[in-house]
C-alpha cells in the first residue's frame, strides 16, 4: 500500500526527541526537571491523596502500584515522542516537588498542550511557573516547537496566574469542555507561539 505523499514538511522531524536521552533541564534558585524513576511512584501516589490537586483532576492515584505504571506510560512517551513528562525536584533531584509535561505532541505542526502540578507542601514557592517557563523555552528555543497550548478549569484562579506569567496568552473559553468529579468546567485555552 503506498504512502500519500505530505504536503509539508514537519516541524519536528521523527528522532527530534527520542534520539538522545531525555535531558535535565536546570531552573534557576535550586530547582530542576529531571525523568520520572520508578521510585517517585510513593511521591505520585501521596500528592494524588492532596484534595487540592482531585479538585482539578481527572484520576486519583489508589496505589504505589498505579503511580508506578503512571510514570512508566510517562518515560515511553518520551520513546515514542508522542509526550515529555518531567518531576521537578530540588536541586540534588531527590525530592519530587511538581510535575510538568508536554503532552498530545504533533510532531508535523510542532504543537504540544503543556500541564502541570505542584506538591501541597511545594506551593506557594514559585516553583510551578518556574518549571512551566523552563520546559516552555526548552520546546520553543532549543527544540523548535511551533506553538505550545495551556488549558485549566476558567475556576482554577491559580493555574491562571502559571499561564499569564509564563507568557501564556489567553485565546479564550472552551465551554463546558471537560467533566470533571464535580460536573463540568469551562477551561480556558491559553497559547505560546515561538518568538513570543
Amino acid at each position: 500500500m503506498a504512502l500519500m505523499p505530505a504536503l509539508v514538511t514537519p516541524v519536528l522531524p521523527p528522532g527530534t526527541l527520542n534520539a538522545a536521552g531525555q535531558p535535565r533541564l536546570p531552573i534557576d534558585g535550586g530547582l530542576m526537571l529531571r525523568p520520572w524513576l520508578p521510585s517517585d511512584a510513593a511521591a505520585v501516589a501521596r500528592v494524588f491523596r492532596d484534595p487540592g490537586i482531585q479538585q482539578w483532576h481527572l484520576r486519583a492515584a489508589d496505589s504505589e502500584d498505579e503511580a508506578r505504571e503512571w510514570i512508566r506510560q510517562w518515560r515511553d512517551g518520551w520513546e515514542s515522542e508522542s509526550a515529555c513528562h518531567w518531576a521537578v525536584a530540588d536541586a540534588d533531584g531527590d525530592r519530587v516537588l511538581g510535575r510538568v509535561s508536554l503532552q498530545a505532541i504533533i510532531m508535523i505542526g510542532g504543537q504540544a498542550e503543556v500541564s502541570y502540578w505542584t506538591s501541597p507542601e511545594a506551593r506557594g514557592r514559585d516553583v510551578c511557573s518556574r518549571a512551566v517557563a523552563r520546559v516552555s523555552s526548552w520546546a520553543l528555543e532549543e527544540v523548535g516547537f511551533n506553538r505550545l497550548e495551556l488549558g485549566h478549569a476558567a475556576a482554577n484562579v491559580a493555574s491562571c496566574r502559571v499561564a499569564e506569567k509564563t507568557g501564556f496568552a489567553l485565546e479564550g473559553v472552551r465551554r463546558r469542555a471537560l467533566l470533571h468529579a464535580d460536573g463540568w468546567h469551562d477551561m480556558h485555552l491559553h497559547a505560546r507561539l515561538q518568538g513570543d
